[in-house]
């Protein structure tokens, strides 16, 4: 019979291969582990990993790096997710290691700098050969640079010279002992992407993605969550706003947006119209110098 070819959407398109880049690294690796803070680009691979690995259980655990500076929203969807599909999870605390004295506070507060011991410690001594992260390329120029499959060092260190060629998709988990290779199945997405996935699939999110009430103040251009973490300092005055957030890390560096999107159809909209990319609106760890977050990935950092 004739007729008009099946097409698939863009977003069937993106899943696709995000399943394929799922199921390749299942099969080549022995001890992968899926990156998980509770954010919407981890909820979104999640539920890309349970749909690849369906009807059978998710064959890796989840490994969250907690900085304790963690917004409570987002930790509680860490849990309340874990809990209803019986995940595994491990947890690498950076106050544990400052505790230690491994690691020090930062004067300006922040601890997302301080997570990359933390991570490759616990990438070494659990033996992990395969970490699934959802960086993107939209969301910093760095993170552009990665291939799907990036190879680490012995020291989780990346060399942008020791990245493979990945043409038709073809993906080189080669590597030694001691070494192992970050997956990035998000890679090709968007935020908007992100966005529709998450409308077309109902995916859950934490609750501080949408317009809510929130004491915040103002600091190098972003509005920061008041609290015990080192915020609000002498000449910076805290107000109540209603804001939503398009990315979620430490408190102490993730800047809220003037919103009143309640719904994902409005957030969609609302990326839609923006001219500027999530992390450059919302993020001052990436603010630190022109090359902070390449720095960070030369350290062992996604």
């Amino acid at each position: 019979m004739s007729g008009a070819p099946y097409v698939l959407s863009h977003l069937e398109v993106m899943e696709s291969e995000s399943v394929h880049i799922f199921r390749e690294a299942a099969g080549e690796f022995e001890r992968p582990v899926l990156m998980f803070s509770g954010g919407k680009d981890s909820a979104v691979m999640l539920h890309l990993a349970r749909k690849a690995f369906a009807p059978a259980p998710m064959p890796m655990p989840l490994l969250h790096v907690d900085t304790g500076h963690n917004f409570p929203e987002v930790l509680a969807y860490r849990d309340r997710t874990v809990a209803r599909y019986g995940l595994r999870l491990h947890v690498a605390s950076v106050q544990d290691y400052i505790d230690r004295g491994v690691l020090r506070e930062r004067p300006d507060g922040t601890r997302n700098p301080l997570q990359t011991v933390p991570l490759t410690e616990s990438i070494q001594e659990l033996r992990f050969d395969a970490v699934f992260g959802g960086g993107r390329r939209d969301e910093e120029k760095a993170r552009a640079k990665e291939r799907v499959f990036s190879l680490r060092d012995a020291f989780s260190q990346w060399d942008p010279r020791r990245q493979r060629p990945e043409l038709w998709q073809l993906y080189n988990g080669r590597h030694m002992p001691g070494e192992h290779v970050r997956v990035f199945p998000l890679s090709n997405w968007t935020e908007l992407d992100i966005w529709q996935y998450i409308n077309q699939e109902e995916i859950e999110l934490p609750e501080i993605y949408f317009a809510h009430k929130r004491e915040v103040f103002r600091r190098h251009g972003m509005w920061l969550t008041a609290g015990s973490w080192g915020g609000p300092q002498d000449g910076e005055t805290v107000e109540q706003r209603t804001v939503r957030y398009r990315t979620v890390g430490d408190m102490s560096c993730t800047g809220a947006v003037d919103s009143d999107a309640l719904t994902v159809e409005h957030v969609i909209a609302e990326i839609t119209a923006s001219r500027l990319s999530e992390r450059g609106a919302t993020r001052a760890d990436d603010q630190l110098s022109a090359t902070a977050m390449e720095d960070r990935k030369r350290d062992g950092y996604f």
